[in-house]
């Protein structure tokens, strides 16, 4: 009995706040924002269910519960997940949250080094989330540190043959889903004015391309064994270092577009980078494979407005929320 009224209470703490990220026009059939793009009301309604999962959720240390959520690149997926609708993060109802992430995951860098967390996979997402924060989050400290964790990636890469990125710095051999997840960090890096080499995306694409098999899809450690993550990792890159249209990249899309909405093992994984890849590659296929992946997370969300996750509800329901978030383009990464 005791257990059931403690489920009670949290669900009943999430619709409560949840009620209080809602967007005050939620009720209208369809929402709009600055760049006119019509938001349907259903999305941002799943997207607050989600937001209220994360705020009741969070730790008082600026991380999340739960497998991985101690995990400073989930934390700042999550800090993505929280800015990506358009609340003020300096006085916003979550800007102590979005703060005290952005503190966790300053305390979880070396000082000596700029290396955040324990893995790669960690100092990218961390250092993504560090880069669209700067110069909207009142915090001084964000500059230095996105500088130190850029230069951490420029010097792990001068060390690696391979032009690209593994587990960790000192490692000699890459893979695509890490390399195209430094690419991201330092491509929002140098939007938000942070000095990146040009040297140091060639050679990541390099990489990325050379991963790129005849049927246009991309493996994980060569061009061989593609897999649907690793090829919306690929195709997104492709677009955002500007060659859209290449052959390369129809390829890239007609095989992604096959895979439509499979993840196999890694699903919310790719839900994050398929969002991204059909966005900045073609809005009449994101249009259609967006309309199709709310309807499937709408129907997946959990009864206190998470979606669970191998790699942990705070990953799971911060990928699914950023898979939603293209509707709002309120990041810059999420501009075209």
């Amino acid at each position: 009995m005791k257990r059931e009224l403690v489920i009670l209470m949290r669900g009943l703490l999430v619709l409560v706040v949840g009620s209080l990220f809602s967007h005050p026009a939620t009720a209208a059939r369809d929402l709009m924002v600055y760049h006119g793009e019509p938001i349907p009301a259903e999305v941002d309604a799943v997207y607050a269910r989600g937001v209220a999962w994360l705020v009741a959720n969070h730790q008082p240390d600026g991380s999340w519960g739960g497998p991985r959520g101690r995990e400073p690149g989930v934390v700042g997926l999550a800090v993505l997940a929280l800015m990506a609708r358009g609340e003020d993060p300096n006085y916003g109802p979550h800007s102590g949250i979005i703060g005290r992430s952005l503190n966790f995951i300053l305390e979880n860098m070396d000082e000596a080094t700029g290396f955040i967390g324990r893995t790669m996979y960690n100092h990218g997402f961390a250092t993504l989330a560090l880069a669209e924060a700067y110069g909207v989050v009142q915090d001084p400290r964000l500059g230095p540190a996105l500088q130190k964790a850029v230069d951490l990636i420029v010097s792990a890469q001068e060390r690696n043959p391979t032009g690209g990125w593994r587990y960790l710095p000192t490692r000699d051999d890459a893979d695509t889903t890490i390399t195209g997840g430094i690419l991201m960090a330092l491509l929002a890096a140098r939007n938000a004015g942070i000095t990146v080499p040009d040297h140091a995306i060639e050679r990541g694409m390099q990489l990325i391309t050379s991963h790129q098999s005849e049927n246009g899809g991309f493996g994980y450690l060569s061009a061989a064994g593609t897999t649907p993550s690793s090829s919306a990792i690929g195709a997104l890159m492709i677009a955002m270092t500007g060659n859209n249209g290449s052959a390369e990249h129809r390829a890239a899309l007609q095989f992604l577009d096959q895979t439509w909405l499979e993840g196999g093992n890694h699903r919310y994984y790719y839900l994050y980078y398929a969002s991204q890849a059909f966005f900045h590659g073609d809005m009449q296929l994101w249009r259609r494979w967006s309309a199709a992946n709310r309807a499937q997370l709408i129907s997946n969300q959990l009864y206190d407005g998470s979606w669970g996750s191998s790699g942990g509800d705070a990953f799971g329901t911060s990928a699914a929320l950023l898979s939603l978030a293209l509707y709002y383009r309120y990041l810059p990464i999420y501009e075209r």
